[in-house]
């Protein structure tokens, strides 16, 4: 008779085979990501699956925080953990505890998805990028104070520009600690405004020794620097996400120092060709004002000005002799003008017809009378004659 167990007894009893099998322990999986989901709590739950069959998977929080990039449904990966069953549902599944992109490096695939991801959020955006300041007074260089950077940059800001003040904010550059460090001293130098300028950076290396500058805490604290950035990270070939957030990337830290101030060799040549435009304008100008200060004691008003006064008194007496005789024509004109209205207006005067023997017949309300049909008989009328008025009444009317 077959022995009778459980179905917790089956699980465990399989859960024990799959855990002994050396294969299953540490096993590799390749496929695509499905129904990619995580909780609250931080575990991630989804299926790898091929053209024919399914994977169950989980990873925990620890495992999942580790990882270099987001994954999505649809991604090729390489999942690396153990098969085993979870007695409870007596389903077995892949405990993941790394998981990378298949055909991509996990840095190079964690690098270009913060590199999507901080461009959609106008982390790169020119408009927010802020003018390096041509004559910094303060330079702070956020680096390691043990690196070889940090000489050479020294060397080159004293070289070409003695003048600057510089201020070393050591930090750690490669490892899990660097990307607060350098983000920490980023905004400790905006806290206290340390600094005209930041450079950040550090000297060459592989993709994992600069991985600190493509954090993304260290990309945003330079996105929200106050004080304009250079990054300076590696060689030239190196690019990273701060040359992207940064206000001005530099091939290498050396370059950083020469990009962040001007060169005095330089500036002494601008300088001695400012001195000499402003000597050849100056020259200029003397000879202008000696040439007009000879013309002007050539000038009558200064050899004689009593004479000069004379002439001008003149011209003002003849200016007025014309002024008042062109008033006293316009006077006239006017003049005439007038008395020739007035014989016009008394030629047209009523009076002046009653002068010659007519009269001028008005009603009672003093309206002129132009037809008989105006009157009735017993209406009274004035008679306008030359001397005066004659009050009268109508008696008749005829044609």
């Amino acid at each position: 008779m077959a022995q009778i167990l459980s179905v917790t007894q089956i699980n465990e009893y399989l859960r024990g085979r799959m855990d002994a099998d050396p294969l299953l322990s540490s096993v590799a999986v390749r496929g695509e990501i499905s129904n990619f989901k995580t909780y609250p709590s931080g575990h991630s739950y989804f299926t790898v699956k091929d053209e024919s069959a399914a994977l169950k998977c989980v990873m925990f929080r620890g495992n999942a925080s580790r990882l270099r990039f987001r994954p999505e449904d649809g991604m090729k990966v390489i999942a690396m953990g153990k098969v085993t069953v979870y007695p409870r549902d007596g389903a077995y599944q892949l405990y993941v505890s790394a998981m990378a992109l298949d055909g991509v490096g996990d840095l190079n695939a964690a690098f270009e998805a913060l590199k999507k991801k901080l461009a959609a959020q106008g982390l790169f955006d020119p408009a927010h990028k802020k003018p390096i300041p041509r004559y910094p007074q303060t330079i702070g260089i956020v680096t390691s104070s043990a690196g070889a950077a940090v000489h050479d940059m020294l060397r080159i800001l004293r070289k070409r520009y003695p003048l600057v003040r510089v201020k070393l904010l050591p930090v750690s550059v490669q490892g899990e600690a660097a990307p607060p460090e350098i983000a920490a001293a980023i905004r400790y130098a905006n806290r206290w405004k340390l600094a005209d300028l930041l450079i950040v950076g550090r000297g060459g290396g592989s993709l994992e020794d600069l991985w600190a500058f493509n954090d993304e805490r260290v990309a945003r604290a330079i996105y929200d620097s106050e004080i304009p950035i250079i990054s300076a990270v590696g060689h030239e070939p190196d690019v990273t996400i701060a040359d992207y957030v940064a206000d001005l990337r530099a091939a290498t830290p050396s370059n950083g120092a020469e990009l962040a101030v001007p060169d005095r060799q330089a500036l002494y040549q601008l300088l001695d060709s400012s001195s000499a435009a402003m000597n050849a304008a100056l020259s200029r100008q003397l000879r202008a004002a000696r040439q007009q200060l000879a013309a002007l004691s050539r000038s009558p008003v200064l050899q004689s000005p009593q004479s000069y006064l004379n002439q001008k008194r003149k011209n003002l007496e003849l200016l007025k002799n014309r002024m008042v005789s062109g008033e006293n024509q316009i006077l006239a004109r006017q003049n005439h003008r007038f008395i020739g209205l007035t014989a016009k207006l008394d030629a047209m005067s009523p009076l002046k017809v009653l002068t010659r023997g007519y009269a001028m017949a008005q009603g009672e309300d003093g309206a002129v009378l132009r037809s008989v049909s105006q009157v009735e008989a017993g209406d009274r009328l004035h008679i306008r004659v030359s001397d005066g008025t004659i009050h009268a009444s109508v008696t008749g009317k005829g044609d």
